[in-house]
């Protein structure tokens, strides 16, 4: 397991994190990292001890994909996720959720985050999908979520093996045109969210 404390008190997190799968990340050109999942025991305790450290606010959001196919097969999952930026890497919590192991078989038994994946902000997710399929690394989950007027498709890819990670591609949609969230939103978001009292919104 990959340890996200370790990232931190290794120096610049940014630095760190892109040494993450370097030879996987060369061998199929792959673009910046966008994004390090974590996975945690729960988001908002999370949140809040990484608060503490200085990273966010956290946007929590919780509720079911619009779709999410594991292994080709249609299942009902539901969760939480928390988003928030720390030195240009956007940071999301993610928990075990329900009608999947996909996250909970990366949960450490002490709590601690583990970094699960690293995410690659893309134009068209099946396109990068497909050419690490082709090289034998298939699909693991994909899905879309929605929340007017944005839409994120995703693709989770089996590359644990060789990467020691898994490699997620992702894609924005802003009134379905190509869109890039803005740092500022997440921690905006997650200020409002502190200020009600209320940290976790369901869509």
């Amino acid at each position: 397991m990959i340890f996200f404390h370790d990232l931190l008190t290794g120096g610049d997190l940014s630095i760190s994190a892109r040494e993450l799968a370097g030879d996987f990340k060369q061998r199929f050109a792959l673009p910046g990292v966008h994004q390090l999942g974590l996975v945690v025991p729960d988001v908002e305790d999370a949140a809040r001890e990484l608060e503490a450290k200085g990273i966010g606010p956290f946007f929590i959001a919780g509720g079911s994909p619009d779709f999410w196919h594991e292994r080709g097969e249609p299942r009902e999952f539901t969760g939480r996720m928390g988003l928030a930026v720390c030195d240009g890497l956007e940071i999301e919590l993610l928990e075990p959720g329900t009608g999947s192991d996909f996250y909970a078989q990366s949960v450490d038994e002490a709590g601690r985050p583990v970094v699960q994946h690293l995410g690659f902000l893309v134009n068209d997710v099946d396109i990068w999908a497909s050419v690490l399929a082709q090289a034998g690394y298939p699909v693991w989950v994909k899905g879309r979520l929605s929340a007017w007027p944005t839409s994120t498709r995703f693709a989770y890819m089996d590359t644990v093996r060789e990467a020691g990670l898994v490699i997620e591609f992702i894609s924005w949609r802003l009134l379905g045109l190509p869109f890039r969230p803005v740092p500022g939103l997440y921690h905006a978001l997650g200020r409002i969210q502190k200020l009600t009292g209320k940290r976790t919104i369901y869509l």
